[in-house]
């Protein structure tokens, strides 16, 4: 039987990774480092292995789909704190628990796209480069995907699309901050999209799973945008997150990728057909991890301190390759995006004469129609290791290229 429905799926970047570096075997296996994966590797809060421990008897019982009420409260206090939004704009119809991100945005397609938009195949927008969950939404909701570069200030502006692609538009997603690139949103451009959203009739997702991480100042989350429009007189007071979506997890803001937990936000409506959806395949989140993850949103001490680990390594990075290869000190996320020339030559080069993987950035994008990929120039590359390890493979990153 030959399966055809995904057959428009991007390659996944890691597996066309490990292809390209198939058979080269690095000059000093001894200091080898994976450089490639956003995997955080500081420790983890020190409360969560005691919260799971103490919650271990409730793992025989299914969880809720919707959450907790002790998850609903943290989550809903966190967005109302991090967001700047009035107590009680945002409650347990706004919010649904998800095994991470990954698995909403990627399911986010199914629950928002109609067969038809205007009797035409629905469209989604996502930025290029982009995360590959965005296409993955789009073809498994029998959409057409479009990729949409990024302007100079390294956001998509969907508002310079004709009105035609507009119009069939059921989905956009932005990703703030951006990845691999580490660019910050303004409110300016996030309301502009917003409107945009509800002019049209479309879903805009913001995937804000690198919020916590900057080093500046914090990223301006899509929920407070809304409430700066409902303030305008610009949104509707019954639903001010009409058509909008956030997506966050406790992946990267506490180190916690292998706890799976993270939750989706925004329009009541939205959530409420996720709800129906998710009760036929979603298996919830355990209440241990409910339970560890309240906690974890509760706490904001072990992310300021993660949060100043990550700008030490920023000065580090600064230190080796300042001046070199278009290096931009990230304003979010913990990705360095770097202009090579040969992006694939490069990630070659590096495994075998450092022992270093990292991302050609070709894999990270989608060529254009006119065959130009703009992410072939790069190199992805992430901060996660501890210092003692990263600083040497800067030096060497340096050095080989």
């Amino acid at each position: 039987m030959k399966f055809t429905r995904y057959k428009n799926l991007p390659p996944y970047p890691f597996p066309r990774m490990r292809r390209l570096l198939e058979g080269i075997i690095p000059q000093d296996m001894t200091a080898a480092l994976n450089m490639s994966v956003g995997e955080p590797q500081h420790d983890i809060p020190p409360f969560v292995g005691d919260i799971l421990h103490r919650q271990r008897s409730s793992y025989h019982k299914y969880p809720p789909l919707q959450g907790t009420e002790n998850w609903q409260r943290a989550v809903t206090g966190w967005l109302v704190r991090r967001n700047n939004l009035l107590p009680g704009m945002v409650g347990p119809d706004n919010i649904l628990p998800l095994s991470g991100s990954r698995e909403g945005l990627f399911s986010i397609g199914s629950v928002v796209i109609n067969r038809e938009k205007h009797g035409q195949i629905p469209l989604v927008l996502g930025p290029n480069p982009f995360y590959q969950p965005y296409a993955g939404a789009a073809i498994n909701a029998g959409a057409d995907m479009i990729y949409v570069a990024d302007n100079c200030d390294g956001m998509p502006d969907y508002s310079t699309l004709p009105a035609e692609i507009l119009h069939r538009t059921a989905l956009a997603f932005i990703c703030n901050p951006s990845n691999p690139g580490g660019h910050l949103a303004s409110k300016a451009y996030l309301k502009q999209m917003i409107l945009l959203a509800r002019q049209y009739d479309f879903t805009l997702v913001g995937d804000e799973c690198y919020s916590e991480i900057y080093d500046g100042m914090p990223p301006v989350g899509m929920l407070e945008a809304c409430y700066d429009l409902l303030r305008e007189g610009q949104a509707d007071s019954d639903n001010p997150f009409r058509n909008i979506i956030v997506f966050n997890s406790l992946s990267k803001r506490s180190n916690l990728a292998g706890l799976r937990s993270g939750f989706m936000a925004g329009d009541p409506d939205i959530i409420a057909e996720s709800l129906r959806v998710r009760a036929y395949g979603s298996a919830g989140l355990p209440l241990p991890v409910q339970a560890a993850s309240a906690a974890a949103w509760d706490d904001e001490d072990h992310v300021t301190l993660n949060r100043a680990r990550y700008r030490q390594k920023f000065d580090l990075a600064e230190t080796y390759l300042a001046g070199r290869f278009s290096f931009r000190r990230p304003a979010g996320g913990f990705c360095l995006w770097l202009d090579v020339g040969d992006g694939e030559a490069a990630c070659r080069a590096l495994w075998q004469q450092a022992g270093i993987r990292v991302l050609p950035g070709a894999y990270l994008a989608r060529t254009d129609g006119h065959g130009v990929n703009i992410g072939a120039p790069y190199i992805r590359l992430v901060l996660v290791h501890d210092e003692a390890l990263l600083e040497p493979a800067l030096e060497k990153i340096a050095n080989t290229l």
